[in-house]
């Protein structure tokens, strides 16, 4: 009885850890409306890559499977990021995600 209660109370835990908790957005950048859509935005696409993308690009965007994504600023715009989202590029295949969705995640990738 016990064991089945203590992995209960893991897999609580676990969940609980998963889903965050924190309001992160909220208004602490001061009142700064500017801020406040870019903010949502790159934790949208935060969270769309992690859905979508860290099997093949790591949860720090440094590669595996697919390439290392921490210097995309360096070699692509905010547009071509998107269009290969969404139609795919050499071996990665077009995602399934809206267009507000790859925006999201590609603002977050160039945000790294």
């Amino acid at each position: 009885m016990k064991k089945w209660l203590l992995v209960g109370f893991i897999s609580f835990m676990m969940v609980l850890a998963a889903c965050g908790g924190g309001d992160d957005g909220g208004s602490s950048d001061g009142g700064n409306a500017d801020g406040g859509d870019s903010a949502n935005e790159t934790a949208q696409g935060e969270e769309l890559y992690q859905q979508n993308c860290v099997s093949c690009h790591g949860e720090d965007l440094g590669g595996g499977a697919g390439p290392d994504l921490t210097t995309a600023g360096d070699n692509y715009d905010q547009s071509e990021v998107v269009s290969i989202i969404l139609e795919g590029q050499g071996g990665m295949p077009a995602q399934d995600v809206s267009d507000s969705e790859a925006e999201a995640i590609a603002e977050f990738v160039l945000s790294q």
